[in-house]
């Protein structure tokens, strides 16, 4: 059975519809779903009381325990650069985490992606190196000494066209090569999110879904919640 992840909720916010998980509650209850209908893995972006990603302790730590108390699966969390833009800053909010993610996704082509996976790293947080097509990430990932050490790469296809995705994704892979012998998970967004997911489950690779990739199914039509994506995902 192919790795199917679920991304809860992402950096979208209450414009996007009341069908966005945003409160640890919510969140938890969308994993649940989720999980139901066959994800096996957790991605979340936990929210400030304003709808704001961040890597604040409080919300981190409420958002796990929230979602752990729901789902049995591993729960991850992001440490994007736009929910703390200085690195230095970033690291030092993972270092204070008192509730740990069992991974997290860092984003190789950000500043400071380096220092904050060698602190998920010394923490034991497992990291989802996020190699973007569009961006040096690549490169950068082949050269890093901390790549063999990664749970996986996440091969983040930023195509949002539909007749376009499928071949910016493949073009991603070959850039990522051997990707140093690491698990690698092909995903899209938008208009690619569903194309690129197809060209993962041809290809035997683990792939995810969920509200932060697209809010349609693909038929076109909204989607209802988390759970709604992932039944589409695995009926594929």
């Amino acid at each position: 059975m192919v790795f199917v992840q679920v991304c809860l909720n992402g950096a979208r916010g209450a414009g996007d519809g009341a069908v966005v998980p945003l409160s640890p509650g919510a969140l938890a209850e969308a994993a649940a779903g989720a999980v139901a209908a066959g994800a096996s893995d957790v991605h979340v972006h936990p929210k400030s009381p304003c709808g704001q990603d961040t890597l604040s302790p409080r919300a981190v730590a409420a958002t796990l325990d929230a979602v752990r108390a729901r789902v049995a699966v591993p729960v991850g969390v992001t440490t994007g650069a736009w929910a703390e833009p200085d690195p230095a800053a970033r690291v030092a909010r993972i270092e204070a985490w008192p509730t740990l993610p069992d991974h997290a996704s860092v984003n190789w082509h950000e500043p400071g992606a380096e220092a904050v996976a060698a602190a998920l790293l010394a923490r034991g947080v497992g990291v989802e190196a996020g190699v973007w097509s569009g961006t040096d990430g690549a490169e950068r990932f082949a050269a890093s000494p901390l790549a063999p050490r990664v749970l996986r790469v996440l091969a983040e296809v930023t195509d949002t066209r539909p007749e376009s995705a499928e071949g910016t994704a493949r073009a991603l892979l070959a850039a990522l090569g051997s990707a140093h012998g690491r698990p690698v998970l092909l995903h899209g967004e938008e208009g690619g999110a569903w194309p690129v997911l197809r060209l993962a489950l041809r290809s035997g690779l683990a792939t995810r879904i969920g509200l932060e990739d697209t809010l349609f199914l693909p038929d076109g039509e909204r989607a209802r919640g988390n759970a709604e994506l992932v039944a589409a995902a695995v009926a594929l």
